[in-house]
């Protein structure tokens, strides 16, 4: 009875008001790695005076849900403008998909009536295919680029090829016959900084300029990477996953995938890249296929002119950015199903996995590493994992669910410090100091030195005859009279122990700098770190589990498969087990996750380990937090993203969270024939809600329908514009009858055509539990809550957001677009 006493205490006396609480875009944008002034005016805000949450599932002119509407719509032609989106507005997926049924209808229907109509209806059906082509040809070509340039880069740090200066430091001595089996990596022509400076190739001097010339070209390419994202596309830094999937659950941000962004995120990975900061180009590389997937969706007016059909396009480019970024395209499918994408119908699973191949076609042509395989570390062992090695297995899956736990909240609270102090305010000083401190202490610890994937790639090698690596110097069977792949176990040397210890310094620092570099103003993956972290602690335990079986065969847990000369135990395995869960614990991935990891290694034999590993992360990670490092940074920066992970178990109803409040002021709305234009417009000029109920009069309360402020404010304009006699006194009608008027009265304004007929409702019994998944499922921005057919209140994304914050405990003013 309580929302009954609510309904007669007078429905215009309890209202939806706007949240004082919301803030600028400004803010909004530096949350997504940004520090921009922008002009925002009023019609900019939405229903809850937040740019995430209006709503409008509007009817064009010309083509609606109800046949009805489109005979009584009376202006001539549709209205321009009319069913777009502001910047920073949630899309409406149900009517979006209602104008693309619509369009098709209009196609088929003509097909027959011409040759050309013919052509036409072929070009529309094939027009799915040629995007996610063209997105697979640019994504393919791009990486190969990225790869090229970023290794070329990464060895000028040390020093640069006379014979050809494009050549990295492996291409340069590939043709030189002076080359040794021990130092394979030196040759005449490959000079170091400290030979062409000083002359000296060897001693302290030549140590000292090596270092400050490491430290100056990283300092530089950073300084350069920096500079250019805050001057032409400050969306270019970070990882540009959080953004994706909000983008991808149908958040509007204007110029994120657009070609200033691409072109300048291209460029600042490479230096990102090559100036040794801890991170990777894996993830920047899916916003780099977003990019072109949406450049190229504009080409086709079937995804330009729809939102929720480009939607479409950018599921398939994420999976060829997983395919080119790890030479895994099944894992780049399972990736954008699984970790992006929102909607993910049938076609959708097709064209990805088109696209994902057309990728991954490009890059092994270019071959940018020049192995034939899509990825630097690639690798292949020979001997089988045994049952006991379960137990290891899972120890490091612990590793990685206690990794990824610490790792997503010091990187959040970092990250929260940055936004809310004037740290935050000068990016470009901090870029250059977290640079500086990677490289000074980077550069003595070679493991730490070289680039994150060469590190990856050698953590992963099996030690085979012709390796020369320290992590493979062990004493060798005098006896061993020849070369075979498998090599029995053998005892460490001095190599392998001192390579040890530089590799648990190489895991401290790789872990501290992590946390402090992943959210700066520069492109910044977090795949390849983590991956890194993972595979220095899979080594270490691989290679104290080899030595343990060596030196202690005749224990029961050895006895049956560690016999004396058998290669038992692959450090190379672990290091691989190990990446896949630090990656899992701080992605919260699973299925994707193991099938990219087993198409980096080529071996189907180890999925049990690595399905182990990776479980058992996620379900120590979900332990401290259910949250994956990209929904922790979508709940910092604000996003109106709900979550279809997150469970809802509370036993709210919707008059519990619906607007108005008892202490609210009047909800505004509109009537469906009793205003004039200027009431309309002191309405609009008086609020910043995005959009208003209709209903049949203030007396009665009963619901007609739902408009948009984006589309009034237009067709207000238009009409002015386009019909005579429309004036300020001018009656607004959305009924389908215009009432009778005095003779002097000047001509009334139909606006049916923009009105939303079929508004979704529910009641104000209804359980909130049933509200969130209605959101989830359809994408709804907002719905309207009745009693008995009569309007109550409404209920947004954004109050629902809200709730969940409250239901769990946290403030959620401090969620809302901080």
């Amino acid at each position: 009875m309580e929302s009954e006493q609510l309904f007669h205490r007078g429905y215009y006396r309890n209202s939806y008001n706007s949240i004082t609480s919301a803030s600028s875009d400004e803010e909004l944008l530096d949350g997504a790695g940004v520090i921009m002034d922008f002009q925002t005016s009023e019609d900019d805000n939405l229903l809850d005076g937040d740019a995430s949450i209006g709503t409008h599932y509007t009817m064009t002119n010309g083509g609606s849900i109800n046949s009805s509407t489109h005979l009584l719509d009376l202006l001539d032609e549709p209205i321009p403008g009319v069913g777009t989106y502001d910047d920073f507005h949630t899309i409406d997926w149900v009517r979006e998909k209602c104008k693309d049924r619509e369009r098709h209808r209009r196609i088929n229907s003509k097909k027959k009536e011409s040759a050309w109509e013919m052509t036409k209806s072929l070009y529309d059906a094939w027009s799915g295919w040629l995007v996610v082509t063209l997105t697979g040809l640019a994504s393919g070509a791009l990486a190969g680029l990225i790869d090229i340039a970023a290794d070329w880069m990464t060895d000028l740090k040390e020093g640069i090829c006379l014979s050809a200066l494009w050549f990295n430091h492996e291409q340069c001595c590939w043709g030189s016959n002076e080359t040794t089996f021990e130092e394979r990596d030196k040759c005449p022509q490959w000079k170091t900084w400290a030979e062409l400076i000083i002359g000296q190739a060897e001693g302290p001097g030549s140590y000292i300029m090596n270092y400050i010339m490491y430290i100056f070209w990283a300092l530089s390419f950073a300084f350069l990477a920096v500079s250019l994202v805050k001057v032409f596309a400050p969306y270019a830094c970070g990882s540009g996953i959080p953004e994706i999937k909000t983008i991808l659950s149908g958040f509007i941000i204007r110029g994120y995938l657009g070609k200033w962004t691409l072109m300048i995120k291209t460029i600042t990975l490479v230096l990102a890249v090559a100036s040794g900061l801890s991170l990777g180009k894996e993830g920047p590389l899916v916003h780099v296929a977003c990019c072109c997937g949406n450049i190229f969706s504009y080409l086709f007016p079937k995804y330009s002119t729809n939102e929720a059909k480009k939607r479409e396009v950018l599921s398939a480019a994420s999976a060829a950015g997983v395919s080119v970024a790890f030479g895994a395209p099944i894992g780049g499918v399972l990736f954008s199903l699984e970790e992006v994408s929102y909607y993910f119908p049938l076609k959708t699973l097709w064209r990805s996995f088109f696209a994902a191949l057309v990728a991954a076609f490009v890059l092994r042509s270019i071959n940018p590493f020049g192995n034939s395989r899509l990825v630097l570390f690639y690798v292949e062992y020979h001997t089988p994992w045994y049952l006991f090695e379960l137990l290891p297995f899972i120890l490091l899956g612990v590793f990685g669910g206690l990794w990824g736990a610490f790792f997503i909240r010091a990187n959040i609270a970092w990250c929260r410090r940055r936004k809310l102090t004037k740290f935050g305010k000068y990016p470009v000083l901090e870029v250059i100091i977290v640079a500086a401190i990677t490289a000074v202490i980077a550069f003595p610890n070679p493991y730490t030195r070289l680039n994150t994937s060469e590190l990856i790639k050698e953590l992963f090698t099996d030690c085979g005859p012709l390796e020369s690596s320290s992590l493979c110097d062990y004493r060798n069977d005098m006896n061993a009279s020849k070369i075979v792949d498998d090599i029995p176990d053998r005892p460490a040397g001095t190599g392998v122990y001192s390579a040890i210890w530089q590799l648990c310094l190489a895991l401290i620092f790789k872990i501290i700098m992590t946390v402090f570099t992943f959210g700066i103003k520069v492109p910044s993956g977090l795949f390849i770190p983590s991956m890194a972290i993972g595979a220095i602690a899979g080594r270490i335990v691989g290679i104290a589990v080899e030595q343990l079986a060596y030196y202690h065969h005749d224990w029961f847990i050895f006895k049956e498969w560690c016999e004396v000369g058998a290669d038992c135990i692959t450090p190379g395995l672990y290091a691989m087990v190990g990446a896949a869960a630090c990656l899992g614990g701080v992605t919260r991935m699973t299925v994707s996750l193991v099938v990219i990891v087993f198409e980096l290694t080529g071996g189907l034999e180890y999925i049990v380990p690595l399905m182990a590993a990776v479980m058992t992360s996620k379900w120590v990670g979900d332990a401290f937090g259910r949250e994956g490092i990209y929904e922790a940074h979508i709940r910092l920066n604000g996003y109106p993203f709900l979550d279809a992970k997150e469970e809802f178990t509370h036993t709210t109803l919707a008059a519990d969270v619906m607007r108005p409040r008892r202490s609210d002021p009047p909800l505004a709305v509109l009537t469906q024939d009793n205003m004039t234009v200027e009431d309309i417009e002191n309405l609009i000029n008086e609020t910043s809600y995005n959009g208003f109920p209709v209903i049949m009069s203030k007396e009665s309360q009963r619901l007609v329908g739902f408009a948009l402020r984006r589309d009034l404010t237009i067709a207000i304009e238009s009409a002015r514009k386009k019909q005579e006699g429309i004036v300020g006194s001018s009656r607004v009608c959305f009924a389908q009858h215009t009432p009778s008027l005095p003779a002097e009265s000047p001509r009334p304004l139909k606006l049916r055509s923009i009105l939303d007929m079929s508004p979704f409702t529910v009641t104000d019994h209804t359980p909130m539990e049933i509200v969130v998944d209605i959101f989830r499922k359809l994408g709804l921005r907002q719905c309207l809550v009745t009693h008995n057919g009569r309007l109550l209140g409404i209920i947004t994304k954004k109050d629902i957001l809200r709730h969940m914050a409250q239901t769990a405990n946290q403030d959620p003013a401090s969620i809302m677009f901080n």
